[in-house]
């Protein structure tokens, strides 16, 4: 999920608050001269324990950044060097390649189903990156507003006052695209009965509630609830996966999810219980081996 080229919408909005792009980029250029002398072209950081390779043209890119200030020697405290000569910096390592990137493209590019939106806003401020700062804060305001909103940086434009120019509007309703496509939702069940079938109440029995679907669709509808131990491909988000299955057995709290994140069920199967004569499975009730069945429900969001 890209957030749009800082270079136009976000320059824009950063010009109409103050932010003077022309300046920043010709003292740009005789900070990245003197760091030349203090620093190698090519620099290896450590963040947090995690390890980067990255050229200083890319750390000074930003001279007002914080960044900027270490790498051209205007930092006062220094930057500091573990023990095998990296230079490092204590800050989480996972996010600080979105940091990266920003400064190598100008834009933010996350996954589908990023979460730490206001983690990522807390490094831009740390790092003192202004434009990175305002996409980031756009995209926690997109997140926190209703999905029916036509205008999910509305809150943003209306309350803080960050941003003057309501030109990122429509470049954030671009990159920011509710994806489209199915899930399918399966249960293998039967019913719960007493000890010799004196019950009088039959309840409903799933063992497993399975998930079908493109997997960052699956991860963005079920988050914490989708299970995946027995998915053996782990990893990438863009493909698709039948073996899922959710932590919990509620079928109605999986119809909750997918109906808030817009999904309507368009279709659904089942299948008959099984027969009497069906063999009986050591330790199984034969009362409930009678009623097991097999449902399945096709959800989309267009």
């Amino acid at each position: 999920m890209a957030t749009g080229n800082g270079g136009n919408a976000i320059a824009g909005s950063a010009a109409g608050s103050g932010f003077n792009t022309s300046s920043s980029s010709s003292s740009g250029g005789a900070a990245a001269g003197a760091a030349a002398g203090l620093f190698p072209s090519i620099v290896e950081l450590n963040v947090g324990g995690v390890h980067y390779t990255t050229t200083l043209s890319t750390l000074t890119k930003d001279p007002d950044s914080l960044l900027g200030q270490m790498f051209t020697g205007r930092w006062r405290p220094g930057v500091l060097r573990d023990s095998k000569g990296k230079y490092f910096i204590d800050r989480d390592g996972v996010l600080f390649r979105y940091t990266l990137d920003f400064l190598r493209n100008q834009k933010l590019t996350l996954p589908e189903n990023f979460h730490e939106c206001e983690r990522l806003k807390q490094e831009a401020d740390y790092f003192q990156m202004a434009e990175m700062n305002i996409t980031a804060r756009l995209l926690l305001a997109a997140s926190s507003s209703s999905p029916d909103s036509l205008n999910p940086a509305d809150d943003l434009l209306a309350g803080d006052g960050i941003v003057s120019s309501p030109t990122i509007v429509p470049e954030l309703a671009v990159v920011l695209p509710r994806s489209s496509g199915y899930i399918t939702v399966g249960y293998r069940g039967t019913f719960a009965f007493g000890r010799d079938g004196l019950a009088d109440v039959k309840f409903r029995k799933l063992s497993r509630i399975l998930v079908c679907g493109r997997v960052a669709l699956c991860r963005q509808v079920f988050g914490e609830t989708l299970n995946e131990s027995r998915d053996p491909d782990r990893g990438a988000s863009d493909r698709y996966s039948c073996r899922f299955f959710l932590k919990h057995t509620f079928l109605e709290q999986a119809f909750d999810m997918l109906q808030e994140a817009g999904f309507h069920c368009v279709a659904s199967c089942g299948s008959g219980t099984a027969s009497a004569g069906t063999d009986i499975k050591p330790g199984m009730d034969s009362e409930e081996n009678r009623w097991n069945h097999y449902n399945e429900f096709v959800f989309v969001r267009r």
